[in-house]
């Protein structure tokens, strides 16, 4: 019987995997000119929470039980970004007269809005989130980022319950 890989093998692969989606992010946003909405730097938030638990598990390097934490902590916030890459896909599907009100440019709601209403914003997303500005096999960025965030939630689930 093979012998499955170890925990610290895979989160520095997961640590490896969040910067080519960060990196991937930027390229989109800076080099194609893609600006992202509330939802799309939530998400990327998420993906950088990922990167410092799976970076925590490589520098930690715990015992069996200290992985399972890592990876239940990996599997909450990863459904997390399942549920703002879910949402933003909902938006995206809404006929054009029922999609959510736009609203001024992130910077300015960064400087003006007071945070609860900041938050509320970052994780119900505007009209801006229902813009479709890049495909990709048939699959906008939000349907991408929902396949690796249910990715990220089963590898944390996998290691939770892993035997050793």
């Amino acid at each position: 019987m093979t012998a499955l890989p170890k925990s610290k093998h895979l989160f520095f692969l997961a640590a490896l995997v969040c910067v080519a989606l960060m990196g991937s992010a930027f390229f989109l946003q800076y080099i194609e000119m893609l600006e992202p909405c509330p939802l799309c730097i939530s998400q990327r938030i998420v993906i950088f929470i990922l990167f410092i638990v799976a970076v925590l598990a490589v520098i930690h390097s715990p015992g069996c039980l200290g992985y399972r934490v890592y990876g239940g902590v990996a599997a909450l916030f990863a459904s997390m970004g399942v549920a703002l890459a879910s949402r933003q896909l909902w938006i995206q599907s809404l006929p054009p007269n029922e999609v959510p009100a736009c609203m001024a440019g992130l910077e300015y709601v960064f400087d003006v809005l007071p945070l609860s209403e900041l938050v509320k914003i970052m994780l119900t997303g505007t009209g801006d989130c229902a813009q479709v500005q890049w495909v990709f096999i048939g699959l906008t960025i939000p349907g991408w980022t929902l396949l690796i965030f249910i990715g990220f939630t089963i590898y944390g689930l996998f290691e939770v319950f892993r035997s050793k």
